[in-house]
């Protein structure tokens, strides 16, 4: 009776379509005005039978002494660290005096290792700009023709604890902001900040950029250097956390820390400094700068992933970086090796006279800020990033709900009042990556793709998948190797 009722209905009201997967199948459902449900969904793992395998394999379980019970006691670890960090901003050095060595030609950039002569465009105008900046030439083509020698030696600033915004290029006379991480000691550096316009880490090195360097060496660094030892040191995690309630997600949205950092430094600054003029021009540079808290949220996030770093069997995600050409990763429980893969075009909104053909790929260390919880993971909480990166305030809270699913944990310091006071999504497991087909997602600035030329645009972007399924593979490796006991 009931199936002859279910058959009349059926015959009356027409057909309720459930579609999984493969969304063309809507088309002549749509065209036949036929009702349906789109479900995106995909196999785990791509569809992959090996990487399915290593996913069932390295699952978490409560069994005590399973493999499963062991990864699961060390992501516990690795966020335990993660969350207990207590970032603190406790000095400016120059950077000589933090890397001696780099007065014998080393200097430091953004993202996996690259050498000279396979940088991109912004990237090769940053290192120019860092030569000119130290006179070790005195022109471009000078410059040039010293970097591709072998008197420069090129190092990631993640080799060094320390972290720069896109071409993220460091030489030894550039100030550095130092962070302590109190709860454990570890210590994290990053260059200070240039504004916006024509920037070094943009890959523009013309005489304005150079001349502001300068300035930043000789002026900024100092009068910051002495405002903070006499402050005693700033703590920037309960920064970041009010910063996130006033409408920052603290990596293309700044304006709260920033407004935050002025009101902690003004009366410092005007202690220690007698001279009045200098005082002013380096609160007129602060005020004139949105993204002046940008490289120290970025320190800070990277005391506290360096952290939960190293930690045998842990599949937490402790470093996403970009260079411009590769996109990489490190994982816990890898130790320092580095997983890449091709560095994708950030799709955004574009500065007048620009698109997408003129932009350089996706480079910078500022991707910390994800990887830590923030940025693109907590734009939920600061809808307003939107009008520079694209997209809606729908969008955004979206994004970071997407998040959550790939994410260890929720950090409890860390809250979007938009999301009820939820934390952030926080501890990025490879294990999850995979097994939903769910890459992080970045908020970003966009460089030019020729040196000299600068930003272009701010936009999103997502790693590319291999650098989570061959982290895989070597965690694998690493566990069934006897390295989880």
């Amino acid at each position: 009776m009931g199936s002859a009722h279910s058959i009349a209905a059926l015959l009356q009201e027409g057909p309720r379509v459930l579609n999984v997967g493969v969304r063309s199948f809507t088309e002549a459902l749509a065209a036949a005005g036929a009702s349906y449900l789109h479900v995106e969904w995909q196999p785990p793992a791509q569809g992959d039978p090996e990487l399915s395998r290593l996913v069932a394999m390295l699952a978490d379980d409560r069994e005590p002494g399973s493999l499963g019970a062991r990864m699961r006691e060390a992501n516990d670890e690795a966020l335990r660290r993660i969350l207990a960090a207590d970032p603190v901003w406790e000095d400016v050095r120059p950077a000589r005096e933090i890397w001696p060595e780099m007065d014998d030609g080393l200097l430091l950039h953004a993202g996996p290792p690259i050498h000279w002569e396979h940088m991109c465009g912004p990237m090769q105008g940053a290192v120019i700009g860092a030569i000119l900046l130290e006179g070790w030439a005195s022109d471009e083509e000078g410059a040039r023709a010293l970097a591709a020698s072998d008197r420069i030696r090129f190092s990631p600033c993640h080799h060094h604890g320390a972290v720069g915004p896109m071409a993220g290029l460091v030489s030894p006379s550039m100030p550095m902001f130092v962070v302590r991480n109190t709860a454990a000691g570890n210590l994290a550096y990053s260059s200070l900040n240039e504004g916006l316009g024509k920037v070094l880490r943009y890959g523009a090195f013309g005489p304005e950029v150079i001349a502001r360097l300068r300035w930043m060496c000789d002026t900024l660094g100092p009068a910051l250097q002495t405002a903070i030892r006499q402050l005693g040191g700033v703590q920037l995690k309960p920064m970041i956390a009010q910063a996130l309630q006033m409408g920052d997600e603290a990596h293309n949205r700044h304006m709260a820390g920033t407004s935050l950092l002025f009101r902690a430094l003004a009366p410092a600054l005007v202690r220690a400094l007698d001279d009045r003029e200098r005082v002013a021009a380096v609160l007129d540079f602060i005020t004139a700068n949105n993204y002046f808290f940008l490289n120290l949220a970025m320190a800070a996030c990277k005391a506290m992933m360096d952290a939960g770093h190293g930690i045998p069997c842990s599949s937490i995600v402790t470093t996403m970086a970009r260079n411009g050409v590769e996109f990489g990763i490190r994982v816990s429980g890898t130790g320092d090796r580095w997983f890449t893969g091709p560095a994708a075009i950030p799709e955004g909104v574009f500065l007048p006279g620009f698109s997408a053909e003129d932009a350089a790929g996706d480079i910078g260390d500022s991707a910390i800020t994800e990887t830590a919880g923030l940025g693109g993971f907590a734009m939920g909480g600061a809808p307003a990033v939107v009008k520079v990166v694209g997209g809606t305030p729908e969008d955004a809270v979206a994004f970071t709900t997407m998040m959550y699913s790939i994410t260890w944990t929720r950090n409890p310091n860390w809250t979007l009042p938009a999301l009820s006071f939820a934390g952030t999504p926080t501890g990025i497991d490879v294990r999850k990556v995979v097994d939903s087909n769910l890459l992080p997602l970045i908020n970003t600035g966009i460089a030019h793709k020729q040196a000299g030329i600068g930003q272009v645009g701010a936009g999103l972007v997502r790693p590319p998948m291999v650098c989570f399924t061959e982290a895989l593979r070597a965690l694998a490796d690493a566990v069934l190797g006897g390295q989880c006991t």
